[in-house]
């Protein structure tokens, strides 16, 4: 207690051994106050002072997905606090073997302080986490990306110097990290417009339930299929690949269908002049964003990659700490 009371870091105790399924989950209040600790932590870490919170905890890190971000971010950011970490494929578990998922939880449980995991099916990680007895963190499903969203909200808070009010405009497909960015900004009061074609909409319970938290902030969340829409004096422009891993069948008439969604330097004139180009990487050039755009100087992706680390630092240490 005595180190947190040195560099002032208020963890966000009401997390303290919950899981991160999806920011539905969290209050807005509990998704602000992460946003400002991984600022701590991130100035902190860049001063080389980063506090060993979870000195003596284990993460285990499962990965049924290839990653660069998540596991490189995750394994690094449990060493700065202190901690360990261990990379585990599903293929080489057991439950690769066929081995029930309510069963590798209950087994983990007894070896580990806590377990994330980038799965296939967003059921599964449900699944582990009720039969778990640590925290599961979903590092990313087929409906949801939390992790990626909160170093969304870091990257643009650092860079706009607030949240509420601003608008987001996201064009591309309607995925599980557009599913947690519409759920992000609904919490920090900012607006919204999510854009797709005819037929990739975001899960519309999802997008009711963002409405909802959205309104008792003062925002709002819409959806349209239009890009100009949603780019429409935006002060932050978002996409993401038009097809993801385990769509690769889907790909020729994934590019046909979101040909018009392309953000370029025409669609983007119609955001502010200083609006903030974010995409989580990693980024098809010439297909869903413009080389001119991502390498540009309204471009902050490599800092919004780098911000994983330092949000999943507030994850952990607020959850294990």
């Amino acid at each position: 207690m005595k180190l947190l009371e040195e560099v002032q870091l208020k963890l966000v105790s009401s997390l303290k051994g919950k899981d991160l399924l999806t920011l539905l989950d969290y209050t807005s209040e509990e998704v602000q106050d992460l946003i400002k600790l991984a600022t701590q932590l991130k100035a902190l870490t860049k001063e080389g002072k980063c506090p060993k919170l979870l000195d003596g905890k284990t993460l285990a890190m499962i990965f049924e997905k290839n990653s660069t971000r998540t596991r490189i971010s995750f394994e690094v950011g449990m060493h700065q606090l202190g901690g360990k970490s261990m990379f585990m494929h599903s293929r080489d578990l057991q439950i690769g073997r066929g081995e029930p998922i309510s069963d590798t939880g209950k087994v983990l449980s007894g070896y580990l302080d806590a377990i994330m995991i980038r799965a296939n099916s967003h059921e599964m990680v449900k699944e582990l986490a009720e039969h778990a007895t640590i925290p599961v963190i979903n590092g990313l499903t087929d409906i949801y990306h939390p992790c990626q969203a909160l170093a969304d909200l870091e990257t643009i808070a650092e860079n706009k110097g607030t949240l509420k009010g601003l608008k987001v405009g996201y064009v591309g497909d309607g995925n599980n990290v557009a599913h947690s960015l519409v759920v992000a900004a609904a919490h920090v009061g900012m607006d919204i417009v999510v854009a797709t074609p005819d037929g990739y909409e975001c899960n519309e319970e999802i997008i009711a339930k963002a409405a909802e938290i959205a309104k008792a902030n003062g925002s709002i969340v819409a959806v349209t299929n239009d890009p100009v829409e949603a780019v429409m004096n935006a002060d932050v422009v978002y996409t993401d690949v038009w097809t993801s891993m385990g769509q690769e069948e889907e790909s020729k008439k994934r590019l046909a269908d979101f040909k018009d969604y392309q953000i370029n330097d025409e669609l983007v004139k119609f955001a502010k002049p200083n609006y903030m180009f974010l995409h989580c990487l990693p980024a098809h050039r010439e297909e869903e964003v413009a080389t001119s755009v991502i390498d540009g100087p309204n471009s902050y992706v490599f800092e919004q990659a780098e911000n994983r680390l330092h949000a999943q630092k507030a994850v952990l240490a607020s959850i294990l700490a």
